[in-house]
């Protein structure tokens, strides 16, 4: 009877442990579970922003691109229309038309590209450059 009192100590202590190995790591898996569920919402949201941002982009140059043919298709006609004479006619019709063929830059007449600015200071013909010793100083000495 002696080995009684440890021998039913031992099966409880076993089915206190496998109940308890039973529940504790489901509650680990499923909290997982849930972060990775959460995750994928927000990526799936996210995703759906993007999407949305892009479409959204997509229609307002769509519109823009409208715009833009509908007032060279304004002009056009306002210089058929208020013309003076057939050669400003087709002076300003020409002009019309190499503005939509060339870039930005070249669109006004006498206009350059703008030029990146420099970090030095440019050489002066004759001169000193700046890595002279003489460079800056107003005299000989």
């Amino acid at each position: 009877m002696a080995w009684l009192l440890p021998a039913l100590t031992l099966l409880v202590g076993i089915t206190i442990g496998f109940v308890a190995a039973r529940l504790l790591p489901n509650a680990a898996p499923g909290r997982t579970q849930r972060q990775l569920d959460e995750l994928q919402e927000r990526f799936d949201t996210y995703q759906n922003e993007v999407i949305t941002h892009f479409n959204t982009t997509a229609s307002l140059v769509k519109k823009l691109t409208q715009s833009y043919a509908e007032i060279q298709e304004h002009l056009s006609e306002g210089a058929s229309r208020l013309a003076l004479d057939e050669l400003t006619r087709q002076r300003l019709l020409a002009t019309l038309q190499n503005q939509e063929s060339l870039g930005d830059h070249e669109r006004l007449p006498g206009a350059t590209a703008p030029e990146a600015p420099k970090d030095y200071a440019p050489k002066i013909a004759n001169a000193p450059g700046m890595l002279d010793e003489q460079f800056g100083l107003k005299g000989k000495h």
